[in-house]
Order: structure tokens, then C-alpha cells, then sequence
């Protein structure tokens, strides 16, 4: 790239999931252009994942379901954008309206996948590329640029003292006295197909309970009253709903106090990884081969294999297509308790 460039928007406004696995991209970024403006678009949900983080300039919320949805909402964003006077954009979401955005905010070089709804708009697409990780694949975005990446580069999350404060204060007035291993446990995500039933996540709570641990269930407010139904079948003091109490900061900060953390394929898988605690991920709908299986060094993935129905789609769904929910039924809660005790070497 031969012009010079000083102000970077990277635009991402999928799930927050998504959001995480952009930071790689954003953190090698600010390495190769560490004098440069560097903001990134998301939506306003996913804004306090960024907060204090190094890389990030500003972060520019977009809220295209909200108050900012429509054509109306769309020219407020472009004219805030085109204000900055952007060198470069760089679009890992695959949506036509982030291809738009870029581009309709004058940006001369914007990069993006050739398998994006917009990629027309581009100046310059890659490949987006089937059998490697996501983190990978918005890697690549670099190409054009001239840059390879050799290393593994991790997401990271930066929890302020003041979240941590909060968590310190949350733990004491949830959990007064109480002593033992913290084991993490999101049993919450969007589809229902890619959902560990809920009877399980329990049995798995109190197994690790009785064995002297404390559980804390994760989760944002949409999942409150799943995490609350768990801990009210376990009924036991030792485990307890942060589902919905705390900012995505304030978990992350809590998933790092965590010796593991036991998930479906959901955003708390990735927010773990961000903050360098084990992962024990549960995978029924989809695979891992897709490339958002956990990206971190000592994770751990747990899956039926071979069945011929799987995966049944690329992001899971409502219900199970055949009925059976096989993917995830054959997985048992004492395989799982066995598998955090390996791991964890707490029992």
C-alpha cells in the first residue's frame, strides 16, 4: 500500500463473539501502525468490550437495530465516518451494510472477503477461507496491505481496577466465606441447537459443588432466568447466577478468576479465551472445522462424532432437524465433571 495511512476504522457490528475474534486483527493492527488513529464500529451491545483496550483509538457504536436503524439511521453513520477522513477501512463483517457503510464513507481503500454481500464495493477482497480459524481468516484481511502474520496472535480483554473492584465486591456479598476453586459455567446461547440442556449444566454444578468447588454461572440477561433456573435445582450455596448482574468487562474480569470455564460454542467461550482461562466447550449443532471452535492453548472441546446429521447448519437453530438432539443428548454430565477434574486437577 503505497499511501500513507494515519486513520484506520475497522467495522465489525456482528455478535459480540465476532467482536472478539476482530481483536486479533485489531491488535496487529495498532503493531504495524502504532501512530495511527485506529476506531472500530460495533453495535452499541458489544461497545464495553473495548473499553481501556490498548489498540483502540475510539470506539464508534453503530445502532442499526435501535435507534439508528434504517436508511436514516445508515446517513448518520456515513456522515459521522466521512467526517474522519478514514485512510483505510477494513470490513471482517460479510454484510452488504458494512460493505456500505465503508464505502459510502469515502474511504479509498477498504478491504473485505470476496464471499461478502458488498464485496463489489471493495477496493480489495480475500478469500475467505474454509478450514482454518476465524481468528485466521480476518488475518488475512492484511494481505492487500502486504502484511503476513507468522505468529498466533490471542484476543485480548482489559478489565479496568474498577471492574475488577466490582467483582471483588460481588464475590464477597455472593459467596461470604466460602472457600474453594472457582469453575466457571455459560450455559447460555442464542440458538437452541447449539444449547447443553439445562438439567445437565445442573447435575454438572452440583457434582462440582459437593466436590468442595464454587460454580458461578456467566451469562448476560437473556440468560438470567436460564442461569437462575440451574442454580435453583442445585440449591446449594456454593453456586451462583452472575447471569445478567455485571457488564461483558466485569465478567471477563470474573472468567479469569476462573480455574475453567465450561460453555456452549457461545460469546463467553471467546471472552475466556480473551482472558487466558481454560475452556471446556460444549459443541452440538455446529463444529469446530467452521473456526470458532476456542482458540486458546489449553482448551478443550467436547462433541459427538459421527454422527451422520452433523453439523446441521452453520450457526445452529431452533430445534433439532431430525428430532433426536443426539449431538448434544450423548454428551453426559459426568464426562464433563471428569473432564474439568483432569483439567483443573480440582475434585
Amino acid at each position: 500500500m503505497d499511501r500513507t495511512v494515519e486513520r484506520i476504522i475497522v467495522i465489525q457490528t456482528a455478535f459480540i463473539g465476532d467482536v472478539i475474534l476482530t481483536l486479533p486483527l485489531i491488535q496487529i493492527l495498532r503493531k504495524k501502525f502504532p501512530s495511527a488513529r485506529l476506531d472500530v464500529v460495533v453495535v452499541p451491545r458489544a461497545a464495553n468490550l473495548l473499553d481501556h483496550h490498548p489498540a483502540v483509538s475510539n470506539i464508534v457504536p453503530y445502532d442499526k437495530r435501535g435507534r439508528q436503524r434504517g436508511l436514516g439511521g445508515f446517513m448518520e453513520m456515513v456522515r459521522r465516518l466521512r467526517a474522519e477522513r478514514y485512510d483505510l477501512a477494513l470490513v471482517p463483517h460479510r454484510s452488504l451494510r458494512s460493505a456500505a457503510l465503508a464505502r459510502a464513507s469515502k474511504v479509498p481503500v477498504c478491504i473485505g472477503f470476496r464471499t461478502s454481500v458488498g464485496r463489489v464495493l471493495m477496493t480489495a477482497t480475500v478469500p475467505y477461507l474454509a478450514g482454518v480459524h476465524e481468528v485466521e481468516r480476518n488475518m488475512a484481511l492484511l494481505k492487500p496491505l502486504g502484511i503476513d502474520v507468522a505468529v498466533r496472535e490471542l484476543p485480548t480483554l482489559y478489565p479496568s481496577a474498577a471492574d475488577e473492584a466490582r467483582v471483588d465486591a460481588w464475590l464477597t456479598a455472593i459467596m461470604p466465606g466460602i472457600e474453594g476453586a472457582l469453575i466457571g459455567v455459560a450455559p447460555g446461547t442464542i440458538w437452541n441447537t447449539k444449547r447443553w440442556p439445562k438439567e445437565r449444566f445442573a447435575l454438572v454444578a452440583q457434582a462440582l459443588a459437593a466436590q468442595g468447588n464454587r460454580v458461578v454461572l456467566i451469562g448476560g440477561p437473556e440468560d438470567a432466568s436460564l442461569a437462575g433456573e440451574i442454580a435453583s435445582t442445585v440449591n446449594d450455596r456454593r453456586v451462583a447466577t452472575a447471569a445478567g448482574a455485571l457488564t461483558l468487562l466485569e465478567s471477563a474480569a470474573l472468567i479469569r478468576r476462573c480455574q475453567q470455564l465450561i460453555t456452549n460454542d457461545s460469546a463467553p467461550m471467546h471472552m475466556a479465551v480473551a482472558m487466558r482461562t481454560p475452556v471446556l466447550a460444549l459443541f452440538g449443532a455446529t463444529v469446530p472445522a467452521f473456526g470458532f471452535a476456542p482458540y486458546g492453548e489449553h482448551d478443550t472441546v467436547v462433541e459427538t462424532n459421527g454422527l451422520s446429521c452433523r453439523p446441521c447448519s452453520i450457526h445452529g437453530g431452533d430445534r433439532c432437524p431430525i428430532g433426536t438432539f443426539d449431538c448434544m443428548l450423548h454428551i453426559s454430565a459426568d464426562r464433563v465433571v471428569r473432564l474439568v477434574n483432569e483439567r483443573t486437577g480440582v475434585r
